[in-house]
């Protein structure tokens, strides 16, 4: 007997909400969208057309499909028709792949996303989720959507543009040496500027047109011959600035796409070429990409920024202002890891926005080893005298202060030092091993004061118990975010190109990281404690462990009898070893209990 099955049968359509189970994601998908104010949505709006689809369903199926890490317009189009969630949210409603793409870069729905960030930012202030004590930072580094040999490097460029100059010059001076061109107005002697080789071209063009008029006019065979010689040189030139032309258009272009980086990819120009950790050829190389810079609480993502540069260290500050402007009030703590640790950014969290770092600095963890407090030739360990202001140096020589200096990098950040100097080193037994100066040189040490006065508070607050328990959170906070993103959503390349389309789109992959985990803790939280479900899961599993102890007990000991009490303990050791607590101690209990002498014995 079969159950009724008829594929003729005409069938009313069925609400799909019906079809969805208690806890499904697109419920949550729902409720975070609706929560968007209504006025997010004007943008959007469109007198005049066709009516245009509606941005919270475009909105809920887009996050939706990336909580199943479907990132492909066609594959969004494809799961309109195939998934019950996605027909649900669309209500009936099948957007092309081509509406799908259009609306992901769109603009408006920047703010659209930043809504959905603060919305849910609240919603987990409300239900005590976060404690909105601290705010995590740290950066990962993400594929651009872009070749991978499509480089560009900036010294290169630079390398090339000055021997184009050089070379532009040089045969400038010999158009004017051979009176092929009568000459033009130079703007600056060191270089020639487009408009002034397009000017030379043309007067070369000239000559070339004049020797081909007295050819033209020519009837003496040797003649003709000598004048197109005579021509060669001129055309030669020609072709040369006509090159010139283009190759500094070009130069002048790249350096206006480079904005100050090191390097921009052909097929997104956004993109810089960075080391990533996921390298494909195990060799180091480097891959166009994007670095995400996240601010996560409770394993949540609360606000996020992409920048092009390769390292963290020039980023804190613009996303710091990038948070306050566009999510949420920063709380108390700022907590990041060493990549973050440079004298600007002490000085902005502390003095500028008057928050606590917890923020380590490159040297942090060097400093306490037992090696670094005992070297005799490192300078913080040198006795320092504060009345006469003077360090001594392991062989007893006195340090005195000489002079200030100050130091200015090349993003316009000027540090103090004040420079301390040895009387005379000279004959000195540990010169070769205290410093590396050349000889008739004495030692110098370069004492940065605020640098110093950082580390110092730094020191003092990761060793108060508060913050230290604090700094330890960081590791077990922001870092599975990335794990998330990468491993279980599988986000490790872009889809889109440009650095606001790729915002766009890390704000899908982001908050559906966020509905994920907040669903799956809305499910165990409706099902009771996690513990309490999991043994009840995992009963019979217990059961089936005790047993199999139980067999080898009999088969290693089987004159023995087996009481109630001694099978309930074989039990209690398989949930033991089933939940990995203490597996050493179960070890040594369930020698004893097989009647095997204890390591001690052994």
């Amino acid at each position: 007997m079969f159950t009724y099955y008829n594929m003729n049968q005409v069938v009313l359509p069925l609400d799909f909400e019906m079809k969805l189970q208690e806890n499904d994601i697109a419920y949550t998908v729902h409720e975070m969208v609706e929560q968007i104010p209504e006025e997010a949505f004007d943008g959007f709006a469109r007198d005049t057309g066709c009516p245009s689809y509606h941005p919270k369903m475009m909105m809920k199926i887009i996050l939706c499909a990336y909580t199943q890490s479907v990132f492909s317009g066609r594959k969004i189009e494809a799961l309109l028709k195939d998934s019950v969630r996605m027909m649900w949210l669309a209500q009936g409603y099948e957007p092309s792949y081509r509406t799908i793409n259009r609306f992901r870069v769109n603009p408006l729905t920047k703010e659209l996303l930043r809504q959905c960030f603060v919305q849910f930012r609240c919603q987990l202030v409300q239900e005590d989720v976060i404690d909105d004590e601290a705010v995590f930072i740290d950066g990962t580094k993400l594929e651009a959507n872009a070749n991978k040999f499509t480089f560009v490097w900036r010294r290169m460029s630079e390398r090339y543009s000055d021997q184009l100059i050089e070379k532009s010059n040089r045969f400038y001076e010999e158009l004017l040496d051979k009176e092929i061109i009568p000459g033009i107005e130079r703007e600056s002697a060191d270089e020639l500027t487009t408009e002034e080789l397009q000017t030379i071209t043309e007067q070369v063009d000239e000559t070339v047109a004049s020797y081909d008029q007295k050819i033209e006019e020519s009837t003496d065979t040797q003649e003709r011959k000598r004048l197109r010689s005579e021509r060669k040189e001129p055309k030669q030139y020609r072709k040369q600035f006509q090159d010139m032309i283009t190759r500094k258009e070009k130069y002048q272009k790249d350096m206006e796409i480079f904005r100050g980086r090191n390097s921009y990819s052909k097929t997104d120009h956004d993109a810089t070429f960075m080391r990533m950790k996921d390298d494909y050829m195990r060799n180091g190389q480097l891959k166009p990409g994007y670095n995400l810079q996240l601010a996560t609480e409770g394993q949540y993502s609360l606000a996020y920024q992409v920048f092009p540069n390769p390292t963290d260290t020039r980023t804190l500050i613009p996303f710091l202002d990038h948070i306050e402007n566009h999510f949420f009030d920063l709380p108390a703590y700022i907590v990041g890891d060493a990549g973050y640790g440079s004298e600007p950014n002490y000085e902005d969290v502390r003095f500028q926005r008057e928050r606590t770092p917890l923020i380590t600095y490159n040297t942090y963890r060097k400093e306490k080893k037992k090696k670094y407090k005992e070297d005799p030739f490192n300078v913080a360990n040198w006795p320092y005298d504060k009345e006469t202001d003077t360090f001594t140096c392991p062989a007893g020589q006195a340090l005195r202060y000489q002079y200030d200096s100050r130091r200015t990098d090349r993003h316009g950040y000027t540090r103090f030092f004040k420079v301390y100097e040895c009387d005379d080193c000279t004959g000195c037994p540990l010169r070769a091993s205290c410093t590396k100066a050349k000889e008739g040189n004495n030692r110098k040490i370069y004492y940065n004061e605020t640098w110093e006065d950082h580390k110092s508070y730094m020191r003092e607050k990761l060793s108060e118990p508060e913050t230290k328990d604090i700094y330890k959170q960081r590791k077990v906070d922001v870092e599975p975010v990335f794990g998330f993103l990468k491993a279980c959503l599988c986000f490790r390349r872009f889809s889109v190109r440009g650095t606001e389309n790729v915002e766009n789109e890390l704000g899908f992959a982001l908050m559906a990281v966020n509905l994920r985990k907040y669903n799956a803790t809305i499910a165990n939280s409706a099902s009771g404690d996690w513990k309490d479900r999991y043994r009840k899961s995992s009963d019979h599993l217990f059961t089936m462990i005790g047993v199999f102890l139980l067999r080898v007990r009999v088969s290693y000991v089987p004159d023995s009898f087996i009481s109630c009490g001694e099978f309930l303990r074989f039990r209690r050791y398989g949930a033991a070893l089933l939940s990995l607590q203490d597996l050493q101690d179960f070890l040594r209990s369930a020698l004893s209990i097989f009647g095997f002498p204890s390591d001690g014995e052994r």
